[in-house]
Protein backbone atom coordinates (compact mmCIF):
# COMPACT_ATOMS: atom_id res chain seq x y z
CA UNK A 1 0.00 0.00 0.00
CA UNK A 2 0.87 3.34 -0.50
CA UNK A 3 1.75 6.25 1.87
CA UNK A 4 -1.54 7.94 0.45
CA UNK A 5 -3.50 5.14 1.22
CA UNK A 6 -2.14 5.01 4.58
CA UNK A 7 -3.22 8.93 5.28
CA UNK A 8 -6.77 7.61 4.43
CA UNK A 9 -8.85 4.39 4.65
CA UNK A 10 -12.42 4.50 3.88
CA UNK A 11 -15.14 1.92 5.86
CA UNK A 12 -18.67 0.95 5.68
CA UNK A 13 -20.00 1.56 9.33
CA UNK A 14 -22.82 -0.47 8.30
CA UNK A 15 -21.36 -3.59 7.28
CA UNK A 16 -17.85 -3.19 9.43
CA UNK A 17 -15.77 -3.58 6.37
CA UNK A 18 -12.89 -1.63 4.29
CA UNK A 19 -12.78 -2.18 0.67
CA UNK A 20 -9.89 -3.84 -0.08
CA UNK A 21 -8.39 -5.26 2.84
CA UNK A 22 -9.05 -9.02 3.69
CA UNK A 23 -11.24 -10.12 6.84
CA UNK A 24 -9.61 -11.99 9.67
CA UNK A 25 -12.90 -14.55 10.26
CA UNK A 26 -13.51 -16.21 13.49
CA UNK A 27 -16.36 -19.23 13.33
CA UNK A 28 -17.81 -21.14 16.31
CA UNK A 29 -15.19 -23.87 15.85
CA UNK A 30 -12.49 -21.32 16.47
CA UNK A 31 -13.89 -20.80 19.98
CA UNK A 32 -14.03 -24.02 21.52
CA UNK A 33 -13.40 -23.80 25.61
CA UNK A 34 -14.17 -20.07 25.65
CA UNK A 35 -17.99 -20.66 26.52
CA UNK A 36 -18.93 -22.01 29.84
CA UNK A 37 -21.54 -24.12 28.86
CA UNK A 38 -19.89 -27.11 26.91
CA UNK A 39 -23.40 -28.84 26.53
CA UNK A 40 -24.76 -25.91 24.58
CA UNK A 41 -21.64 -25.21 22.79
CA UNK A 42 -21.47 -28.41 21.65
CA UNK A 43 -25.44 -28.59 20.86
CA UNK A 44 -25.05 -25.39 18.52
CA UNK A 45 -21.58 -26.42 16.70
CA UNK A 46 -23.81 -29.54 15.45
CA UNK A 47 -26.16 -27.85 13.70
CA UNK A 48 -23.82 -25.14 12.00
CA UNK A 49 -20.56 -23.28 12.54
CA UNK A 50 -21.37 -19.83 12.20
CA UNK A 51 -19.03 -16.72 11.62
CA UNK A 52 -18.97 -15.07 15.33
CA UNK A 53 -16.79 -11.94 14.59
CA UNK A 54 -14.63 -10.89 12.03
CA UNK A 55 -11.70 -7.96 11.72
CA UNK A 56 -10.15 -6.38 9.20
CA UNK A 57 -6.79 -4.78 10.29
CA UNK A 58 -4.64 -1.68 8.75
CA UNK A 59 -0.50 -1.36 9.59
CA UNK A 60 0.41 1.88 8.06
CA UNK A 61 4.18 1.44 9.53
CA UNK A 62 5.68 -0.37 12.57
CA UNK A 63 8.08 2.27 13.87
CA UNK A 64 7.83 4.17 17.49
CA UNK A 65 4.87 5.97 17.88
CA UNK A 66 2.87 4.68 14.91
CA UNK A 67 -0.84 3.34 15.25
CA UNK A 68 -2.40 0.33 13.50
CA UNK A 69 -6.35 0.05 14.07
CA UNK A 70 -8.79 -2.94 12.86
CA UNK A 71 -13.10 -2.11 12.44
CA UNK A 72 -14.65 -5.36 13.73
CA UNK A 73 -17.36 -7.01 13.45
CA UNK A 74 -19.24 -8.95 16.01
CA UNK A 75 -22.48 -10.73 15.02
CA UNK A 76 -24.97 -10.95 17.79
CA UNK A 77 -26.36 -14.73 19.20
CA UNK A 78 -25.83 -17.15 22.67
CA UNK A 79 -24.54 -20.08 23.46
CA UNK A 80 -26.66 -21.29 26.07
CA UNK A 81 -27.16 -17.64 28.01
CA UNK A 82 -23.99 -16.69 27.23
CA UNK A 83 -23.42 -13.61 24.41
CA UNK A 84 -21.47 -14.14 21.19
CA UNK A 85 -17.89 -12.86 22.24
CA UNK A 86 -14.66 -12.53 20.55
CA UNK A 87 -11.64 -14.55 21.86
CA UNK A 88 -10.17 -11.93 24.15
CA UNK A 89 -6.62 -10.73 24.78
CA UNK A 90 -3.79 -8.76 26.22
CA UNK A 91 -0.84 -7.03 24.42
CA UNK A 92 1.90 -8.93 24.17
CA UNK A 93 3.64 -5.53 24.59
CA UNK A 94 1.58 -5.22 28.70
CA UNK A 95 1.88 -1.12 29.11
CA UNK A 96 0.58 -0.71 25.40
CA UNK A 97 -3.50 1.01 25.69
CA UNK A 98 -6.06 0.76 23.27
CA UNK A 99 -9.31 2.74 22.58
CA UNK A 100 -12.10 1.22 20.91
CA UNK A 101 -14.91 3.24 19.70
CA UNK A 102 -18.44 1.80 18.82
CA UNK A 103 -19.92 2.44 15.48
CA UNK A 104 -23.74 0.52 15.23
CA UNK A 105 -24.96 -1.86 17.82
CA UNK A 106 -25.14 -2.48 21.39
CA UNK A 107 -22.47 -4.36 23.27
CA UNK A 108 -20.04 -4.20 26.44
CA UNK A 109 -16.17 -5.06 26.81
CA UNK A 110 -15.00 -7.49 29.62
CA UNK A 111 -11.61 -5.76 30.92
CA UNK A 112 -9.83 -7.41 33.73
CA UNK A 113 -6.27 -6.39 34.60
CA UNK A 114 -3.73 -8.87 34.87
CA UNK A 115 -3.69 -9.47 38.55
CA UNK A 116 -7.12 -10.49 38.54
CA UNK A 117 -8.42 -8.13 40.94
CA UNK A 118 -10.75 -6.21 39.08
CA UNK A 119 -12.91 -7.18 35.87
CA UNK A 120 -15.25 -4.44 34.45
CA UNK A 121 -17.84 -4.96 32.45
CA UNK A 122 -18.42 -1.58 30.04
CA UNK A 123 -20.59 -0.51 27.63
CA UNK A 124 -19.75 -0.49 23.88
CA UNK A 125 -22.91 1.19 21.50
CA UNK A 126 -22.76 3.58 18.97
CA UNK A 127 -21.02 7.24 19.44
CA UNK A 128 -19.66 5.39 22.47
CA UNK A 129 -15.50 5.24 23.37
CA UNK A 130 -14.02 2.74 25.36
CA UNK A 131 -10.46 3.54 27.19
CA UNK A 132 -8.23 0.01 27.83
CA UNK A 133 -5.80 0.82 30.09
CA UNK A 134 -2.44 -0.92 29.37
CA UNK A 135 -1.99 -5.03 31.61
CA UNK A 136 -5.19 -5.15 30.68
CA UNK A 137 -7.18 -8.50 29.28
CA UNK A 138 -10.45 -7.05 27.34
CA UNK A 139 -13.06 -9.17 25.50
CA UNK A 140 -16.15 -7.87 23.14
CA UNK A 141 -19.25 -8.99 23.49
CA UNK A 142 -22.76 -8.46 21.54
CA UNK A 143 -25.50 -8.07 23.87
CA UNK A 144 -27.67 -6.46 21.28
CA UNK A 145 -30.14 -7.95 17.78
CA UNK A 146 -28.04 -6.29 15.51
CA UNK A 147 -23.99 -6.84 14.78
CA UNK A 148 -21.86 -4.72 16.52
CA UNK A 149 -19.48 -2.83 14.48
CA UNK A 150 -16.49 -1.08 16.55
CA UNK A 151 -12.97 0.10 15.38
CA UNK A 152 -9.64 -0.31 17.47
CA UNK A 153 -6.85 1.87 17.54
CA UNK A 154 -3.89 0.92 19.60
CA UNK A 155 0.27 1.17 19.29
CA UNK A 156 1.82 -0.44 16.33
CA UNK A 157 4.02 -2.22 19.16
CA UNK A 158 1.35 -3.71 21.00
CA UNK A 159 0.89 -6.84 19.49
CA UNK A 160 -1.66 -9.80 20.43
CA UNK A 161 -1.12 -12.20 23.12
CA UNK A 162 -4.15 -14.71 22.21
CA UNK A 163 -2.59 -17.73 24.41
CA UNK A 164 -2.82 -16.19 28.12
CA UNK A 165 -6.52 -16.12 27.53
CA UNK A 166 -7.23 -19.56 25.90
CA UNK A 167 -4.41 -21.18 28.81
CA UNK A 168 -6.72 -19.88 31.78
CA UNK A 169 -9.73 -17.23 30.07
CA UNK A 170 -11.35 -14.37 31.97
CA UNK A 171 -12.68 -15.01 35.32
CA UNK A 172 -15.75 -13.34 34.60
CA UNK A 173 -18.87 -14.45 32.15
CA UNK A 174 -21.45 -12.36 30.68
CA UNK A 175 -24.77 -14.08 30.62
CA UNK A 176 -28.55 -13.09 29.39
CA UNK A 177 -30.97 -13.01 32.84
CA UNK A 178 -33.85 -11.59 32.65
CA UNK A 179 -33.24 -10.27 29.22
CA UNK A 180 -30.16 -8.70 30.77
CA UNK A 181 -26.45 -8.87 30.69
CA UNK A 182 -25.37 -9.62 33.61
CA UNK A 183 -21.92 -10.75 35.01
CA UNK A 184 -21.11 -13.47 36.75
CA UNK A 185 -18.17 -15.44 38.43
CA UNK A 186 -16.96 -18.08 35.67
CA UNK A 187 -16.82 -20.58 38.40
CA UNK A 188 -19.69 -19.84 40.01
CA UNK A 189 -21.86 -20.34 36.82
CA UNK A 190 -20.18 -23.45 35.70
CA UNK A 191 -20.82 -25.22 38.94
CA UNK A 192 -24.50 -24.18 38.55
CA UNK A 193 -24.28 -26.05 35.45
CA UNK A 194 -23.09 -28.85 36.80
CA UNK A 195 -19.69 -28.64 35.64
CA UNK A 196 -16.51 -29.36 37.77
CA UNK A 197 -14.29 -26.41 37.82
CA UNK A 198 -11.60 -28.98 37.03
CA UNK A 199 -13.00 -30.06 33.59
CA UNK A 200 -11.62 -28.02 31.05
CA UNK A 201 -8.41 -26.34 30.11
CA UNK A 202 -9.83 -22.94 29.98
CA UNK A 203 -11.66 -22.74 33.64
Amino acid sequence: MSLAIHLLTRFDPHTGTIPGVGESVRRLSDLRGYFVDEAAYSAALSQADPILYATSGVEPAAGAGDLHYALARLMPGRIGREYYMTKGHYHAWRPAAEVYVGLSGSGAMLLEDEAGEACRLVPLEANSVVYVPGYTAHRTINTGATPLIYLGIYPAAAGHDYGAIATRNFRKVVVEIDGRPTLLDRLAYRAALGQGAGAHRHA
